[in-house]
């Protein structure tokens, strides 16, 4: 803008001087060139007499210096010229002065010769005789004027050029100087040109809409970044070339990325092939989906395109953890399979016994034996299945069981009682010692949790062994501790002992009977409960299982 004003005076002002200039040498040339024509009038008029009274011989002593005196007859015969000789000269009667003079006693006129660059002025007056007195001079052309002036001229010109320079440049910086100290952000407050008036107001119109919508945008973008990055489900939100615009912490931590990898190539950050052909399908715009290892889990991937206009201007990406949900279908096809082959033992059993009783091939005294093996596998199925109901309840949460304040001493003192007979059966003693607390807990998961632990002491002991039950108080938890001095457990099975029908020993499992699923729903139990199972087990010499409920 400066050097747009700069060179505008510049112009300006050299071309205003150039006007100036042949405006006034126009008229002053044309003032000096009508006095000089009023001049040679007057010279005209003093000769008029001096020819009228002394005839030739007035012309002849006549020294004229510049002037040209030519004496014409009416016929155009030039008489007399001081300049040339008049015998040689053309007739004279066709010029314009001539003619004018003759007509009307006096004329004037300006002719111009190329040949010289100078022009020449004419003035002839009548005398009484009817001849034609004749003065002329020659007057510089307005060319060889300026050309005669031209070193002045030019002296002038740089002058003013220069101070053309110096006045534009100043000028310049004291209209723009205004313009850049305005105070965008108070528009209002700048007052140096009342014609910015309109635009500042409407500048600072503008800011107060920019500025609501400024904190609209930051607030929405405060909420979704509150929302998304409490989410446990990743999401990335890419343009149309694939280039992260926003990632919550949680699609972060999955794609090994960190708080620069937005803006950045999300191929850059991660080079899984399985996550490129996903990409490439959203932005030809199909939505697609797949399940690939993220973080140490599985995870499902969705990735939708975002269509504006009737195109792909982004694509929104969600990370569902499914690790679980497989999980659980992995043990619900391999709960399910267990239940069939824990059912199809009993049922086998108690359908071959039938069969033989039903064609009669059993002797009558073996009948018992008989009934009594297929009332034992019945009562097998039948437990079985109410684990499975109680285990199928307790997955559900237990919600519809009531929680009390509960003696967790006299509650474990009754399973233990009821366990009592088993024990003397097995050769196992059992012993309960501790104090009474309380637990805010729901009795009957509390006294399975009892009754499961000790009974799987009893069953997986040894003859002559012991099982030492204790329920004590430490710091703010209650305590269930189970000890006994049976089979103990391998490291190795330690992790799996409360996965559904896993049994360390399965061959002694078959002759202590049940169901693979006590210690299941011990633990489900106690997860309903907040507590927290704690198992210390060596091989050969036994195993301690305590709970705590916080």
């Amino acid at each position: 803008m400066i050097k747009r004003i700069f060179r505008s005076t510049c112009l300006v002002a050299v071309a205003v001087l150039v006007a100036s200039l042949i405006l006034v040498m126009g008229v002053q040339y044309e003032y000096f060139a009508h006095a000089q024509q009023t001049q040679l009038s007057s010279q005209l008029d003093l000769a008029k007499q001096g020819v009228i009274h002394e005839g030739m011989g007035y012309l002849e002593d006549l020294s004229v210096s510049g002037s040209r005196v030519t004496w014409i007859a009416a016929d155009g015969t030039v008489l007399y010229d001081n300049q040339s000789d008049w015998d040689d000269m053309e007739n004279h009667l066709e010029r314009e002065e001539i003619q004018e003079a003759l007509a009307l006693g006096h004329g004037s006129s300006r002719r111009y010769s190329p040949t010289m660059m100078e022009q020449f002025l004419y003035e002839a007056v009548r005398l009484p005789d009817g001849s034609v007195l004749r003065l002329s001079t020659s007057q510089h052309s307005l060319v060889t004027l300026l050309m005669g002036m031209l070193p002045s001229v030019g002296l002038v010109l740089l002058l003013a050029l220069i101070l053309a320079l110096v006045l534009a440049s100043h000028t310049a910086k004291r209209v723009v100087e205004p313009l850049n100290q305005l105070d965008l952000d108070h528009p209002l407050s700048n007052v140096q040109y009342d014609e910015l008036a309109p635009l500042l107001r409407r500048i600072g119109n503008q800011q107060k809409q920019l500025s609501l919508q400024e904190s609209e945008l930051r607030r929405k973008k405060d909420e979704f970044d509150a929302v998304t990055a409490s989410m446990n489900e990743g999401l990335a939100l890419l343009n149309q070339k694939g280039y992260i615009l926003s990632i919550n912490p949680k699609a972060a931590a999955l794609l090994g990325a960190d708080k620069t990898c937005v803006g950045a190539d999300l191929m850059t950050v991660n080079r899984s092939l399985q996550l490129q052909k996903l990409l490439h399908a959203a932005q030809g715009g199909q939505r697609a989906e797949c399940v690939m290892e993220l973080g140490g889990g599985r995870y499902q991937l969705e990735a939708s395109p975002v269509i504006s206009d009737g195109s792909v201007s982004g694509v929104a990406l969600l990370m569902f953890d499914v690790t679980e949900r497989e999980q659980a279908e992995q043990m619900r096809r391999e709960f399910t399979a267990n239940v069939s082959h824990e059912l199809k033992t009993p049922l086998h059993t108690i359908s071959g016994c039938a069969e033989l009783m039903m064609q009669g091939l059993i002797k009558p005294e073996d009948e018992k034996q008989f009934a009594t093996q297929m009332y034992q596998e019945a009562q097998r199925m039948i437990h079985l299945v109410e684990d499975i109901l109680r285990l199928s309840r307790l997955d559900e949460g237990a919600e519809d069981m009531t929680r009390e304040n509960v003696d967790l001493y006299a509650l474990t003192q009754t399973a233990v009682e009821s366990l009592r007979p088993n024990a003397q059966e097995a050769g196992v003693t059992l012993q309960l010692e501790g104090e009474s607390v309380n637990v805010e807990g729901i009795p009957q998961l509390l006294s399975v949790i009892a009754f499961n632990l000790c009974d799987n002491a009893i069953k997986y002991n040894r003859r002559g062994g012991s099982v030492d039950v204790r329920v004590y108080r430490e710091g703010t938890d209650a305590c269930l501790m189970v000890k006994d001095t049976g089979i103990g457990i391998p490291p190795e099975d330690q992790s799996r002992i409360f996965e559904r029908f896993y049994r360390v020993d399965k061959s002694h499992s078959k002759e202590v009977g049940g169901t693979g699923l006590g210690l299941s729903i011990v633990k489900h139990a106690a997860m309903i409960h907040q507590a927290k199972i704690e198992m210390h087990s060596v091989v050969g010499e036994g195993t301690t299982m305590t709970v705590r409920f916080p």
